[in-house]
């Protein structure tokens, strides 16, 4: 069942709240034990979701994920970890604090530095790519017609909603560093918001969070369109800390490469905008590691903006 925010403040100013709002982070480690008597003791451990979305619509997308895998696994309580942007959630596994993450493709070689290695990938490759946002009225029809204009995006590492769009860019003849005010924003939905209220020319984002806004938000998303898509590339990660134990991550990998068999767990799927979770290690990501060699060769560091 998907549950609908109900708003009690004007839409706008609500939806710039949820993406700049300050959310609480936990900073304690990832493996926590309750007070109970230590043969009773339950690990806790936290899945830490990069910003797809903001914390709120983060929470409705994959509490009922986190609901499910603790119901098949009482012998652990996974609970759900939001971060208020990209920078707070790189921070995080660079610590190698959460126990469990769900990163972006260009997060996932970084974590693997940070003791993380692959179980899965959600969702299908060819979701995976970059789109670009424009107001129906806007007038832009190719990309020369950025030039002198904003774009946005939700960060400068987001890898599908910025580094894909911007070699996009570039390989149509903008250069992204003199061409175009490049204006990182915080969230998927401010990239798309940026463009409503024009504030940007075109916004960068990628489909789940845009078929999502489609759906809450029908009749301001009746004045954008998509108007272009970069070529697909690798779906984000489930990735585990390597000293969970073996039995605990066989177990993850196994609730969730086999969602979508039943009518129930094919709606947990629908709520996260995810087609399905495929099994998938480190290797996987190899083709990742040479897109964002040739990105960084040819447009920026993708740690820089």
């Amino acid at each position: 069942m998907t549950y609908r925010p109900i708003y009690v403040i004007p839409f706008f100013l609500s939806l710039i709240i949820a993406c700049e709002q300050e959310v609480t982070d936990k900073n304690t480690n990832s493996l926590q034990y309750s007070r109970t008597p230590s043969h009773l003791q339950q690990p806790v451990y936290r899945l830490a979701v990069h910003p797809l979305y903001n914390p709120k619509k983060l929470s409705e997308a994959y509490q009922p994920l986190i609901n499910h895998i603790n119901h098949l696994m009482p012998e652990i309580k996974l609970e759900l970890e939001a971060s208020r942007n990209y920078q707070t959630y790189e921070k995080k596994f660079r610590k190698s604090e959460p126990a469990f993450l769900l990163p972006n493709p260009w997060q996932t070689l970084q974590a693997m530095k940070n003791r993380y290695h692959v179980i899965a990938m959600a969702g299908n490759a060819d979701d995976f790519k970059g789109i670009f946002i424009v107001r129906k009225d806007s007038g832009i029809k190719q990309p020369a017609d950025l030039k002198g204009r904003v774009v946005s995006y939700p960060s400068h590492t987001a890898l599908a909603a910025a580094i894909m769009p911007q070699y996009f860019l570039h390989n149509n003849g903008i250069d992204i560093k003199q061409d175009i005010e490049n204006r990182y924003v915080g969230s998927q939905e401010s990239s798309i918001m940026n463009v409503y209220l024009k504030k940007s020319a075109a916004g960068a984002t990628w489909p789940p969070p845009w078929r999502l806004f489609k759906k809450d938000f029908p009749e301001e998303a009746a004045q954008l369109e998509l108007i272009w898509q970069t070529p697909p590339l690798l779906n984000n990660s489930v990735m585990v800390r390597d000293d969970v134990p073996l039995s605990i991550q066989t177990k993850v990998a196994k609730i969730l490469t086999e969602l979508g068999n039943t009518a129930e767990t094919r709606v947990i799927l629908d709520n996260m905008e995810t087609v399905r979770f495929h099994a998938a290690d480190d290797a996987s990501y190899d083709r990742v590691r040479d897109y964002i060699k040739r990105f960084e060769k040819d447009v920026r560091p993708v740690e820089s903006k």
